[in-house]
């Protein structure tokens, strides 16, 4: 057994005679502090149960021309595993009744299924097709999905302040090699752990999108929601802003309001 003034003595010697130990001992470091980040990040958003929310989904395209769009939102806490989302679209005309499915699940792939009206059937979205884009919009559908601690590698990166707050940086790679993304490079706010800022980088790794939160609020004295989200696509210029209102928790909701043949009465 090694003591710790041992470990103490031979740290520096490591050093000199081998420069690549020092090197994967603080890589080492830096992996297990990003994890213990975002294992904080994940543990104080434990308990809600389940949420509901309305949100506006505003598409601006390169040229700054806009479309709107009206949905809701309801998620499910589930033991053991990743939540379970539904998403329903109220307008325009041509999405009314759309509905998305979504479980997200820990260490395997994620299911999902999209309803679509007019056909009267229940479409599965494949895994690879996963980094496609969500409705047209800029989120891409594994971004829908709870993002799992599970399913990325961490490493620290550096603090750092901007608008006023300090902040973790981290970075992760997901481990699904279906991915639309090498790695994603996390802003986190020392005080109450929050993500302000996310950004993607493609499997070329060239900065693809930036995910930007903003107006939080807490809930039920512990759970913090942003109001806004706004992904913004660095290589074609377009962008898609939501906007959530009307959060409430614990409202009861059960297993079977997530299935795929909830999907279909969905209204």
């Amino acid at each position: 057994m090694i003591h710790n003034k041992t470990y103490v003595l031979i740290l520096p010697l490591l050093a000199i005679l081998l420069p690549g130990a020092a090197l994967s001992i603080d890589d080492a470091a830096h992996e297990k502090k990003g994890l213990e980040i975002a294992t904080e990040v994940d543990l104080r958003d434990k308990g809600f149960t389940d949420s509901s929310a309305s949100l506006e989904m505003l598409l601006r395209n390169r040229h700054g021309e806009t479309s709107e769009r009206q949905m809701r939102n309801k998620t499910l806490e589930v033991a053991n595993d990743g939540d379970k989302v539904i998403i329903i679209f109220d307008t325009p005309r041509d999405v009314k009744g759309t509905a998305f499915l979504s479980f997200t699940h820990k260490l395997e792939a994620d299911d999902q299924w999209l309803y679509l009206p007019a056909l009267k059937r229940v479409k599965r979205i494949a895994s690879r097709n996963k980094a496609g884009p969500f409705m047209g919009s800029e989120f891409a559908y594994e971004d829908i999905a709870s993002q799992e601690v599970e399913k990325y590698s961490y490493r620290y990166i550096k603090d750092e302040t901007f608008d006023g707050r300090d902040h973790f940086i981290i970075e992760r790679d997901p481990v699904d090699p279906r991915s639309g993304y090498k790695r994603q490079r996390v802003w986190i706010d020392k005080a109450q752990y929050r993500i302000w800022k996310i950004d993607f980088y493609d499997r070329k790794d060239s900065l693809l999108k930036t995910l930007r939160y903003d107006e939080y609020n807490q809930y039920l004295e512990k759970y913090w929601r942003a109001n806004i989200m706004e992904m913004i696509n660095h290589q074609t210029g377009k962008s898609t802003r939501l906007t959530w209102n009307d959060f409430s928790f614990q409202n009861g909701f059960s297993e079977k309001e997530f299935t795929k043949n909830a999907l279909k009465k969905s209204r």
